[in-house]
């Protein structure tokens, strides 16, 4: 048997092992015992390991999809985690190279894997982000990455709110910056500030003010005028509860 079809061979016993998929029988659905469940995860990373480490773009969707199903059902487990940080950051950190071409740059599986470390919500998953709007390039990428940080409620958000302020700062550039960047960057930060009762970081504040009255597109610009707005109703409702305390 050759090596490249084990991936799809796991699959198919996956998808067809009715102990695994809960599935009775006759075809009813019942709940799976604790045995089933830890079957089914072990299947599942095998499947994700498979496909996420092939040179194939659609196998390595394939991985982005069982992940996302495994978050769904709250499997957070470091192996997941490993995988979607291996994802994230193939092409980049991870390089793999073919007569001295690049041979695994995929803009897209990065995007959606940074999405997932988002949905992932640790500290953890918050250092893979970080670490990837500091190698990537691609303004896609570190758009996704920019709302991913803005999810994630897991310790200070002081690294974020920099890497953030950093990285919006250094593709504004001349006339033209990138507007889609601008905009994930107000809305992470404004999620930010609405957790946190405000935002004590200057840099943050700064960049707000230079999007609202930078060459931006009118509704980027506006956007982050409301984001002032409420950046200051959250900093008084701090003090309010502050005083209440």
């Amino acid at each position: 048997m050759k090596l490249k079809l084990i991936p799809l061979l796991i699959i198919i016993v996956f998808l067809a092992a009715p102990a695994v998929t809960g599935q009775q029988s006759g075809g009813s659905s019942r709940e799976m015992s604790i045995e089933e469940s830890y079957l089914q995860d072990a299947i599942e990373l095998m499947i994700i390991r498979e496909t996420s480490r092939t040179d194939n773009i659609d196998q390595k969707f394939i991985a982005l999809e069982y992940i996302s199903n495994a978050i769904e059902r709250g499997n957070k487990s470091n192996e997941i985690r490993a995988a979607l940080e291996f994802l994230a950051l193939e092409g980049t950190q991870n390089r793999a190279t073919e007569n001295r071409r690049l041979v695994n740059d995929f803009p897209t599986v990065r995007r959606e894997a940074a999405r997932l470390l988002g949905v992932f919500g640790t500290e953890e998953a918050k250092t893979a982000l970080i670490r990837i709007c500091t190698v990537d390039r691609e303004p896609m990428v570190l758009q996704e990455a920019i709302k991913s940080l803005g999810m994630i409620e897991a310790g200070n958000s002081d690294d974020a709110v920099n890497v953030i302020v950093w990285l919006v700062n250094r593709y504004n550039v001349g006339t033209a910056p990138d507007n889609l960047m601008a905009l994930a960057a107000v809305d992470s930060l404004d999620k930010i500030a609405e957790r946190n009762n405000g935002l004590t970081n200057p840099g943050a504040l700064q960049l707000l003010i230079r999007i609202a009255e930078g060459a931006y597109t009118p509704p980027v610009r506006e956007r982050a005028r409301q984001a002032l707005v409420d950046l200051r109703r959250y900093t008084a409702q701090g003090a309010r509860e502050r005083q209440q305390q």
